[in-house]
């Protein structure tokens, strides 16, 4: 059985991995990835607490209701939703600027 703060570390790990990645990174689809790590971070503390926290004996036991799984899906969902905008937002930025580094994008200047 694996404790629970083996899953909050890694979570913790994933997060600052994106943050990091999301303030250093140059290229768009770069900070897409880092931003999609910290959303990835956020389920598995969902998953994991709803499995630790969600039965009444705290053993890790199968939780009676799965609610930390639902919102992992909604989450998944959104993020689905927010990389479908964001791609379409750098390809049109492509287009018009022809550079994916983020030090090109100032369009509200043109």
């Amino acid at each position: 059985m694996i404790p629970l703060e083996h899953f909050c570390l890694l979570s913790a790990f994933l997060f600052c991995a994106g943050i990091y990645g999301a303030l250093t990174r140059r290229n768009a689809i770069g900070i897409l990835i880092s931003i999609e790590l910290i959303l990835n971070a956020a389920n598995i503390n969902l998953v994991a607490f709803n499995k630790y926290l969600g039965t009444n004996d705290g053993l890790g036991q199968a939780p009676t209701v799965p609610s930390g799984q639902v919102f992992a899906l909604f989450v998944v969902a959104i993020a689905a939703a927010a990389s479908v905008v964001g791609l379409v937002l750098i390809i049109a930025i492509y287009r018009h600027a022809k550079s994916l580094f983020t030090e090109g994008f100032h369009l509200m200047k043109e």
